[in-house]
């Protein structure tokens, strides 16, 4: 590799990023789906989640990020549907653990996404 090639791959890398491909999502899914995936990591965070909900959630959120899906993210409609069924999957076994403290680190992160929604 040559330095123009490592600059290429430096301006692509950050597209083929999880947190890239989740702002990407959050802005076709809205903020509701998006409320859904956050609430998993912040929960998939937190000290007093079993092991056993963890690996729900790992999963869950490994499907939403790889960009390899059951059905292709491209196809309008239902393109995210197999994303959000995994999600709420792992989000039915974790939902008890949300805490007030976990839905207000949501809303924040949320409010970065959507601003426009959050206006005063």
């Amino acid at each position: 590799m040559n330095n123009k090639d490592i600059e290429t791959y430096k301006k692509d890398t950050p597209k083929n990023q999880p947190s890239s491909k989740i702002t990407r999502a959050a802005r076709s899914l809205g903020r509701v789906a998006t409320k859904k995936v956050f609430l998993l990591y912040y929960v998939l965070t937190s000290r007093k989640v079993a092991f056993k909900e963890k690996l729900k959630i790992i999963a869950a959120l490994a499907y939403f990020i790889v960009p390899l899906d059951i059905v292709s993210d491209f196809i309008p409609f239902i393109g995210y549907g197999d994303d959000l069924i995994a999600i709420a999957w792992a989000l039915h076994s974790a939902y008890s653990k949300v805490t007030p403290e976990i839905d207000q680190e949501t809303e924040d992160r949320l409010k970065k996404l959507f601003p426009s929604l959050y206006k005063d």
